[in-house]
């Protein structure tokens, strides 16, 4: 027969242990910013740029490391430059002969996307990196924060005065603006 006294000890040690394996197994899983992906997000009191860069399939580890990283930059560098350029080209053609009961068609439709990215950007760091042992996934998360790419722009040599003072003056606005996109495109 057991006591309430026993039957309070062995439900809190029942409790602990199911906790201790529910802690267990959201640990195997990937952080949450592999999930969430590149963006503008706020990051406690601040607000920063975060690329997630990841490869598949690189045996050699520190070089794996190293592409998982520049990708991550790139993601980051999308959000400031990106050129893209597109070009389609459609053809249709309708050829009645003779009798006009026998008609050719044809048709030829060409599409060609090329997207460019070039910008130089100082004070992205590498800020976490994961293995997936599973997939052999490398990712890395760099960041750019908000302050020091307003840094970087009082040092840009490239940017007249004008451009720099209304990119100074607007980035707060412009980085909520690009947050709410972000967002919205998140929830699609």
């Amino acid at each position: 027969m057991r006591t309430s006294t026993g039957l309070s000890a062995t439900l809190t040690g029942c409790g602990l242990a199911l906790t201790l394996l529910i802690g267990l197994t959201a640990c195997g899983g990937p952080p949450t910013w592999v999930k969430k992906g590149s963006g503008a997000y706020n990051d406690k009191d601040s607000k920063a740029f975060y690329g997630v860069g990841s490869v598949v399939g690189v045996r050699n580890e520190p070089l794996a490391w190293d592409t998982a990283e520049n990708r991550a930059r790139a993601e980051i560098a999308k959000h400031f430059e990106t050129y893209t350029g597109y070009l389609m080209r459609d053809y249709a053609a309708s050829t009645t002969a003779g009798d006009f009961t026998r008609n050719t068609e044809e048709q030829h439709v060409e599409r060609a996307i090329k997207t460019i990215t070039t910008v130089t950007l100082s004070g992205v760091r590498p800020v976490d990196r994961y293995k997936d042992e599973k997939t052999g996934t490398y990712y890395v998360l760099a960041k750019l924060s908000l302050e020091d790419m307003k840094n970087n722009l009082e040092q840009a040599k490239e940017l007249n005065a004008q451009v720099r003072d209304f990119v100074r003056k607007n980035a707060d606005r412009l980085f909520e603006r690009l947050e709410k996109e972000e967002e919205k495109r998140a929830n699609r």
